[in-house]
């Protein structure tokens, strides 16, 4: 019975240190093998592994995208703004034996290029274009992303620029600028308008005076629609031409001394 158990406790110890070198990734892992210090060419994965300690080391990598959110950096405009600026950086590893050899922490090492080339790029532009042209500079920023850390295996897929906070006089100058474009705007829009109704009133006038009955017909709608309501107080309206041709005999009958009427009774 000894003899029997001092010869199944090797075999246990194989099945368990056999047991201990399974290893299982996902689809979306990746192994890299160190062996006595040195790196594997290439790293393992998915599925089963072996990995054979102390001779091996895994390091797992993902795949995966990750989202990296850059904490909010105090930038100045070229015109002499200054803004606090957050935004968000997507990657992912394309090459996992770079990424662990390469650099030790590579996501915090993007973290901080993004930090810098935030407040590199956005310090370039005025903020009229920070504020309008947010995409191009965006696909500035990755891109000059992407350079540093190529080398590393990382791949900057997107950035976005999150929020942009502005200070209080700042927000109340551009709300200033924007109501006064609004109030531009509606001046713009009425003077237009009026202009449109001179021009039809114009038209109007000019059809009025190659047809005179249009005027009389004009006329008697007038008194209709003033007829309709319940007024107390009912206005004519007297031709202008007819005022003025009074106003030219009075005148005349005042340099003569005396109405013209008078003077033909007289006689």
């Amino acid at each position: 019975m000894p003899s029997f158990s001092l010869a199944v406790f090797p075999v246990l110890i194989v099945a368990l240190y056999l047991l201990s070198s399974i290893k299982i990734l996902a689809e979306y892992e990746r192994g890299v093998i160190f062996r006595l210090g040195r790196l594997l060419p290439q790293p393992k994965g998915p599925g089963i592994v072996l990995v054979f300690r102390p001779l091996d080391r895994m390091v797992r990598v993902s795949l995966r995208q990750e989202a990296l959110e850059v904490p909010p950096q105090d930038t100045i405009t070229r015109d002499n703004v200054t803004l606090k600026v957050n935004a968000v950086i997507f990657l992912r590893v394309i090459d996992p034996n770079r990424a662990v050899v390469e650099v030790s922490n590579y996501i915090y090492q993007t973290s901080q290029f993004a930090q810098t080339t935030l407040r590199s790029v956005l310090g370039e532009v005025e903020l009229d274009e920070l504020l309008s042209n947010r995409e191009k500079l965006n696909t500035r920023i990755q891109s000059i992303l992407d350079q540093h850390t190529a080398p590393c295996g990382v791949k900057v897929v997107n950035v976005e620029v999150k929020q942009v906070d502005m200070p209080e006089t700042m927000l109340r100058a551009m709300a200033k600028q924007a109501e006064a474009e609004r109030e531009k705007r509606s001046k713009i829009i009425h003077a237009e308008g009026e202009f449109a109704a001179a021009q039809r009133l114009s038209e109007a006038a000019h059809v009025m005076g190659q047809e005179p009955l249009s005027i009389q017909l004009r006329y008697l709608q007038t008194l209709t629609e003033i007829g309709a309501e319940k007024n107390t107080t009912v206005v004519f309206p007297l031709p202008i031409d007819l005022i003025s041709d009074i106003g030219a005999l009075l005148k005349q009958a005042a340099q003569n001394g005396r109405p013209k009427a008078l003077s033909q009774t007289a006689a």
